[in-house]
């Protein structure tokens, strides 16, 4: 179990149970951690607002570099899973059903780039269906 040992005022540690990665799997190294990550927070062992251990502890436990990690943690922030912040820690930003809406949001923007859309029209669109 790992757990981040730095008091908290408003924010709770999360408690992970996290299983060291397989390096005879064929997935990369740090998509492994962020699945590892992804799956301990859809399973509550963090909540959104939860502050992550720090990534060299996390790196130790799941047997991989501290850059490793560090990539995977960009990985789920880019996702809107995960707030990174130097000095500020990491913390649970959303849910896995959040990071679905991150990716499909993310999805339509390219398709709308590619069919032409500039991005003030697509918000015109997005406004335009009702509430």
């Amino acid at each position: 179990m790992v757990t981040d040992r730095r008091p908290s005022r408003s924010t709770h540690d999360a408690r992970l149970r996290l299983a060291a990665v397989d390096r005879s799997d064929p997935t990369l190294l740090h998509e492994q951690v962020a699945i590892e990550l992804r799956r301990a927070i859809s399973a509550g062992e963090a909540k959104p607002g939860d502050r992550m251990p720090q990534a060299k502890d996390l790196a130790a436990v799941l047997g991989v570099n501290t850059n490793t990690v560090l990539k995977a943690l960009r990985l789920l922030r880019d996702q809107g899973l995960l707030e990174v912040g130097r000095g500020r820690g990491i913390k649970v930003a959303g849910t896995p059903e959040r990071t679905e809406v991150v990716e499909r949001v993310k999805e339509l923007l390219e398709l709308a780039r590619r069919s032409g859309y500039r991005r003030d029209e697509l918000i015109d669109l997005l406004q335009s269906f009702p509430k």
